[in-house]
């Protein structure tokens, strides 16, 4: 009787295993700087977002669209081009910062202007850090102009958006100045009972932390490389 129990037990334990080691990790991730819509969002350059402030990096669709919430039913409010999106000032070569939120094995990075592709960078596969870095030329263009980037994940049929927008040259008139320049302190203390979104800046044991996406609780230094809280050196 012990060796009839045993043998299913021992086999639906496999098959869990199993399921676990083949069930695909999942990504996350967007363009920090310039920063892009989910993330002018997150640090409330641009009210009335929805969802999206608490997630920044959660813009995930099937391959393949050319919106900026990459055409799922969630975070419509990035493909309102009505909205008073900040432009930041660029010249006609732009580095894009994406923070990554959970790695995964990548086939490639793709920038688009106006349904043409300006620029594709192939990964192989392989896994990104905790930050990659494209600089992408414009072109040419001047004015006004969206960039939308699609992170292609490779072994999975989805990719990862953000739209990104932009100011080439001059003739803003003014209408979106680029976004002021970061903190050279350290802000408010962290408290444990506070709510933080992305892009929040706090204080805690002499370092400057900025989170990178909703949080509460959570202390920074405790989080982990991969963590919400993001060190950003000790306070001036």
């Amino acid at each position: 009787m012990r060796r009839r129990i045993m043998l299913p037990v021992l086999t639906v334990a496999a098959l869990l295993v199993s399921m676990f080691l083949a069930a695909p990790a999942q990504a996350h991730g967007y363009i920090s700087s310039p920063p892009s819509r989910q993330a002018m969002c997150a640090q409330g350059r641009v009210a009335n977002c929805g969802d999206i402030v608490y997630e920044p990096q959660s813009v995930e669709a099937p391959k393949g669209s050319m919106q900026c919430n990459g055409g799922g039913s969630r975070f419509s409010v990035l493909n309102d081009n009505s909205r008073a999106w900040p432009a930041t000032s660029v010249g006609q070569s732009v580095t894009f910062n994406w923070v990554i939120t959970a790695r995964h094995a990548t086939s490639t990075w793709e920038y688009f202007v106006g349904g043409s592709r300006i620029a594709s960078f192939n990964d192989g596969g392989a896994q990104p850090g905790a930050t990659k870095s494209h600089n992408v030329s414009l072109g040419g263009r001047t004015g006004r102009l969206t960039v939308l980037a699609r992170w292609n994940v490779a072994d999975t049929n989805n990719a990862f958006y953000a739209c990104v927008d932009l100011q080439v040259g001059s003739g803003g008139g003014g209408t979106n100045p680029p976004p002021p320049p970061p903190p050279t302190n350290c802000g408010t203390a962290w408290s444990a009972s506070a709510v933080y979104n992305g892009g929040a800046i706090v204080s805690y044991n002499g370092r400057r932390w900025q989170a990178q996406w909703w949080t509460q609780g959570e202390t920074p230094g405790t989080t982990g490389e991969w963590g919400v809280w993001r060190d950003q050196g000790a306070c001036s």
